[in-house]
């Protein structure tokens, strides 16, 4: 049998005879590692599995086996999680509705991440070239030397990856792709152009190359062949005018497209999810008619709704934060979150451009980096925020006011307003079991209009100083038993949410107490406690100044 002949058997076997391996991933072998060339492939007899199918299939897996099946996803599992699922048990593209921050691009990346199997690619090939998709005639051709009858206007692979083939044969070099490197984003601006969608000739291959101009060789993929095997998503789509989206109807509705006056069908096997806004969504005219109706489940998003997913979220988004020393409390984060929250209720607030969960995000990388700022850079100690580096947050704030002029002013007025209301909420909460019998020893501690001073700049235990804060409890002796409680509190509830958290897979490593507390912690909830104290009833405390904590006035 000469050599054309035992390819011709080869190939024929693999692509006839079911699967010679275990799957651990939909279509994925067992020793996918160890399959590093196309020999390997038909010595198996792989087979691909479509883009739908893989999320499909791996989903139900997830489910079965009682794995979360978007991890990084969180406060939707009581509404967006049940419709997404449905939506990819169906085989649907999506179309993820929501104001800014409400973790649509999320969602996405993560069905791509965890939903879709990795695939074996031609090394080097841009649109992800799988050479057992390439029909059986034209493979044996390939291997053999040989011309392809082409009977057919259908794209199968590159030029490039076809003279990789024929170059290397059964040789071939293949790289597993995972999904997340099958995942293509881009955002839906004006200046994108058809041919950014559906690809181009490009000039300077025809140039550099000497081919025809309609030759597939001057070809040049767009994002949807970028994403082949893939997902693509969309994000602002009713920003495509009207005539860059009927470019996708015939990808969504027959899963085929063509370009230019090539004589080619391409057809990518991809899933298409896309974002809007609800104010742009509902506009008429901004998603044509046919596109929304092939974009088969539509999903409304929403902000988290309760604190504790929020601050998840929050903990889960942080970024660009090295330093080993960071302890942040729970009520730093309840306070920091309240602030958010209590924005998404304010009627001088714009909601429809809304009050994105970044916000929150970015100003507790900010309350870090204060806290890092004004005393641990220059001090052996750990960076735990205080409520008086909370106004260091105002350059994270982007919401619009909607009643008022909207300027820095008015929203720097409003965000003061904001952060004082948490305070009070967040404060009283932790003096909540506090009963007048212990508000009346605290008073009797500042009397003789004894004051407590607080400062950014004030450390919890400063042996060079005699001003710091565990000097000043000493002197408030009722005080300081109240705030020893609050720590025992604060330090319980940082292990609950941990536990929380590793349900969830987000990193805690920001709120894991340290091994030693240098008194940046006491410092901060003696903070917490003196706020506290100016909205107990009775009143104990009251701000005498910004820095400056003393008796109230009994008379007032």
């Amino acid at each position: 049998m000469d050599s054309k002949e035992k390819v011709k058997k080869a190939v024929h076997h693999s692509y006839t005879m079911a699967p010679n391996y275990t799957e651990i991933m939909a279509g994925l072998p067992d020793n996918f590692r160890q399959l590093t060339r196309l020999r390997d492939l038909l010595e198996i007899n792989y087979k691909y599995i479509s883009v739908q199918d893989q999320m499909r299939r791996n989903l139900v897996s997830r489910l079965k086996n009682g794995v979360k099946p978007l991890p990084g996803v969180i406060g939707y599992e009581l509404d967006v999680l049940p419709s997404l699922i449905r939506a990819i048990l169906a085989g649907h593209d999506v179309l993820l509705i929501g104001e800014i921050g409400q973790a649509k691009t999320r969602i996405a990346e993560s069905v791509a991440k965890h939903l879709l199997s990795p695939i074996p690619v031609v090394e080097g090939s841009l649109m992800h070239d799988i050479p057992i998709t390439i029909s059986e005639d034209h493979l044996v051709a390939m291997l053999s030397d040989e011309e392809i009858l082409k009977t057919s206007p259908d794209f199968a692979i590159s030029t490039d990856c076809e003279k990789t083939i024929r170059n290397n044969k059964l040789d071939t070099r293949i790289k597993w792709v995972e999904g997340i490197h099958r995942y293509r984003y881009f955002l839906a601006t004006p200046d994108v152009s058809v041919k950014d969608l559906v690809g181009q000739i490009d000039a300077m291959r025809i140039a550099k190359k000497g081919i025809e101009i309609y030759d597939i060789e001057s070809y040049t993929p767009g994002y949807l062949l970028q994403a082949n095997h893939g997902m693509m998503c969309i994000d602002e789509l009713p920003v495509l005018d009207p005539r860059k989206q009927v470019a996708l109807l015939s990808v969504l509705q027959e899963g085929k497209f063509t370009t230019g006056s090539y004589p080619i069908t391409f057809r990518p096997d991809i899933s298409i999810f896309a974002t809007a806004n609800p104010t742009d969504y509902t506009h008429s005219g901004r998603i044509i008619e046919p596109l929304s109706d092939r974009l088969r489940s539509h999903i409304k998003t929403h902000y988290p709704v309760g604190l504790e997913d929020e601050i998840m979220i929050i903990l889960q988004e942080i970024r660009g934060l090295n330093s080993s020393r960071v302890f942040v409390p729970v009520f730093i984060l309840r306070t920091l979150v309240r602030i958010v929250q209590n924005a998404r209720s304010r009627a001088e607030i714009n909601q429809e451009k809304g009050v994105s969960v970044r916000m929150g995000v970015h100003s507790m990388e900010l309350l870090i980096s204060e806290s890092e700022r004004s005393r641990s850079l220059f001090h052996a100690v750990t960076s735990v925020p205080r409520y008086c580096d909370f106004g260091s947050i105002l350059q994270a704030v982007k919401f619009e006011l909607s009643e008022m002029d909207d300027n820095f002013e008015s929203r720097s007025r409003l965000l003061g307003k904001l952060i004082d209301e948490a305070l009070k909420t967040i404060s009283l909460d932790y003096l909540g079991t506090v009963d007048s019998k212990e508000l009346q020893l605290i008073r009797k501690d500042f009397s003789n209009d004894s004051r407590f001073n607080v400062s950014q700049k004030m450390l919890g235990v400063d042996p060079s100083s005699s001003g710091d804060y565990q000097v000043q409890l000493k002197k408030f002796p009722h005080l300081e038993q109240l705030v020893v409680k609050t720590i025992d509190r604060v330090l319980n509830e940082q292990d609950e949410i941990i536990e929380r958290l590793k349900r969830h897979d987000v990193n805690s490593h920001f709120i894991s107490t340290p091994p030693q507390l240098d008194g940046e912690l006491m410092a901060s909830v003696t903070e917490l406690v003196l706020e506290g104290l100016t909205w107990t009833e009775p009143v104990v405390l009251e701000k005498k100044s910004q820095s400056e904590f003393g008796l109230r006035d009994s008379n007032e």
